[in-house]
């Protein structure tokens, strides 16, 4: 029993070393799991692993595990906003009356030892270097150091990666657009008083605002200044308190360089989209600030381990309320937030989440952003 023991306790760590350190999983914290561990990887075609150290004696004990292991896994799909996920389940210890069962998205394998591993060539082909990775150097105690040590530095240096992208910083870039716009709105409301030089405030809206015919025209400047430009006081209020509160978090998330970005493309693309589809005139920072959303939505995706329950609460209720009320009252340029809401997902794809998009990712986005954002631009200047 104590060999049985220590090959199983061996095998285990060796299994979390490899899936912590190579792969780039994280443990589960589950309620109530005993002698089991479950591991995460959201970008990895097994996105759940289980290792199972428990003794499975029979075919009933193996139905009881499966039907257990599909409650929990629906819990995390729902917390993690996934519509599917594979499962790979290694089990250390199976009874002779115990067969596996493999079921939809859960795959199920047995391990003696890392040797086992050539009898699942599919685990193999998604795993490659996984059998030669479970062999070490060292034995017995050095061993289990080694492995906890390795195991420990890893989730350190992840815990270290996460606390630096959700520590609060200071958005300097945040307050500066909020006072340009706010410069711009009491310049064009009270510059006509102090010198009969400058224009009213209404000439300041024709003069800059959003319009496709002038666009066309050569006034280019037209699809930024008019982001700059509000129509009121309520509506210049609403607009620089939501990007206060969205803008905030972009900038802190995704650094400043990013976010300006973000901002600028996002109110570029809303506005070039408004111009497209519809014939009328607009102003105002809403197109940049639903680039904003947007961009927070694809962050969370990444970070949905940590801000699931913000995405479904909080972040996609507040985009399809806005949307909603877009559609409703119609004074609100809903192309340009639908049009911002798409620049900000694709930029942000082009731009990458810190610590967690591929070059393969970014480079696909930049691509799809490229010939998104062409065809648009074909479309205006030639229909």
């Amino acid at each position: 029993m104590e060999d049985s023991l220590d090959r199983k306790n061996l095998l285990v760590m060796k299994l979390l070393h490899y899936f912590i350190t190579e792969k780039n999983y994280n443990p589960i914290i589950l309620q109530g799991a005993k002698d089991e561990i479950w591991l995460e990887n959201l970008e990895s075609d097994y996105k759940i692993v289980r290792i199972v150290s428990g003794y499975i004696h029979n075919e009933e004990q193996m139905d009881f595990d499966l039907f257990k292991t599909k409650k929990v896994l629906n819990k995390i799909k729902h917390k993690t906003l996934s519509l599917q996920m594979n499962v790979l389940s290694i089990y250390t210890d199976l009874g002779e009356n115990a067969s596996l069962q493999d079921t939809k998205n859960i795959s199920c394998i047995y391990l003696f030892d890392e040797n086992d591993l050539k009898k699942y060539p599919t685990v193999l082909e998604i795993f490659p270097n996984m059998d030669q990775k479970l062999k070490f150097t060292e034995e017995g105690l050095q061993l289990f150091l080694k492995i906890t040590d390795d195991i420990n530095q890893k989730n350190k240096t992840d815990a270290e990666k996460v606390e630096e992208v959700f520590e609060p910083k200071d958005p300097i870039v945040t307050k500066a657009l909020i006072g340009i716009n706010v410069a711009i709105f009491l310049f064009m409301l009270f510059a006509h008083y102090f010198s009969k030089s400058f224009y009213t405030f209404d000439d300041y809206l024709n003069l800059y605002c959003v319009y496709g015919p002038f666009i066309k025209m050569g006034e280019y400047y037209r699809i930024f200044t008019g982001m700059f430009l509000h129509g009121s006081i309520m509506h210049l209020v609403l607009n620089m308190y939501a990007l206060y509160v969205i803008g905030s978090q972009i900038e802190s998330f995704m650094g400043k360089t990013k976010f300006i970005i973000i901002y600028l493309f996002s109110g570029f693309l809303g506005n070039l989209l408004s111009i497209t589809l519809g014939d009328y005139a607009s102003v105002g920072a809403s197109g940049a600030i639903f680039g904003l959303l947007g961009a927070l939505l694809y962050f969370g995706y990444h970070y949905r381990v940590y801000l699931g329950n913000v995405l479904k609460s909080q972040i996609i209720p507040i985009i399809l309320l806005n949307l909603l009320i877009g559609f409703i009252v119609p004074s609100i340029d809903n192309i340009a937030h639908i049009g911002g809401l798409i620049g900000g997902i694709l930029i942000s794809i082009a731009l990458g989440v810190k610590y967690k998009s591929s070059t393969f990712e970014k480079v696909n986005g930049a691509i799809v952003t490229t010939i998104f954002t062409g065809f648009i631009l074909y479309l205006f200047f030639h229909y």
